[in-house]
């Protein structure tokens, strides 16, 4: 999918890119598989804030995905690739054999007219879902679960892919796009291909404005505060953060801090994460 580029005919203009849609084949969503969806601007369940900086932002209907991929043997056709404003990737809409239609993710290479199938009996082909262990070695795949029938929660967004490396006993070693290689449950379920609309990182929104149109609000830097205000602020001149490490408003250590707390899984995680190669 290539990236759009526009005229210079303001500052936000001259270096704003946008996507150009081409493989969208249908602006209008289904309707039984839309359900409202309440602005909560960064609150929990209990109304406090715990994400910053959110609020506002165009207003959004959710559409309903089926990450689990439980309708197994049942062949789907594609009846058409959609834009989804809660997440980046697109969407697929699929009719089944028996008329139930449903949206998954869209993976790179999926065309309307296509025929998709999850199960044990499934072909290893784009688009169809299977248990990682009758996927074969060096296989790309998306939309992964971490415990089988939750649905799939890894490896979802723009672009992404996992590979599978190796298979023992009851586990698959899988490399996740962040470099971590991380053990999964054989029989948990897996999409072949890679998640579409790759150019999604290369997108530049242009303007501040563009931001809030998603739902993101200013943010202050610390160093531009006073002292009471943040650990980083005050001083004469531009003032570096300090020692001995980085601090959040709340004097928590922050820029590199570990905040994994989950012991339970650390025995799963083969060799953890690095920089991002670029």
């Amino acid at each position: 999918m290539p990236v759009k580029t526009y005229k210079p005919t303001s500052p936000g203009r001259r270096g704003m890119t946008g996507s150009t849609f081409e493989e969208i084949t249908s602006t209008e969503p289904e309707r039984s598989l839309l359900r409202p969806l309440r602005k909560r601007a960064g609150r929990n369940v209990y109304g406090r804030i715990t994400v910053r900086h959110r609020g506002g932002g165009h207003k959004r209907r959710y559409r309903l995905i089926d990450f689990k991929r439980d309708k197994a043997n049942v062949p789907a056709r594609v009846k058409s690739i959609e834009y989804d404003p809660n997440r980046s990737a697109r969407i697929a809409l699929l009719v089944y054999a028996d008329g139930e239609k449903r949206y998954i993710i869209a993976p790179l290479g999926l065309q309307v007219g296509n025929t998709v199938m999850s199960g044990n009996d499934a072909e290893v082909s784009v688009g169809n879902a299977l248990p990682l262990k009758r996927i074969p070695l060096g296989t790309l795949v998306h939309n992964i679960e971490l415990n089988a029938g939750r649905g799939g929660q890894m490896v979802r967004s723009a672009g992404t892919s996992a590979q599978v490396l190796a298979k023992e006993g009851d586990h698959v070693t899988l490399r996740l796009p962040s470099g971590e290689v991380r053990l999964v449950r054989q029989e948990c379920m897996a999409t072949i291909g890679q998640v579409g609309n790759v150019d999604h990182g290369n997108i530049k929104l242009g303007k501040a404005g563009r931001n809030r149109w998603r739902g993101y609000r200013p943010a202050v830097r610390g160093s531009a505060m006073t002292p009471r205000d943040h650990p980083h602020g005050g001083g004469e001149g531009r003032s570096p953060i300090g020692m001995p490490s980085p601090k959040s408003p709340w004097g928590k250590k922050t820029l590199g801090k570990k905040t994994r707390r989950n012991k339970d899984t650390e025995k799963y995680i083969v060799r953890r994460r690095g920089k991002k190669r670029r």
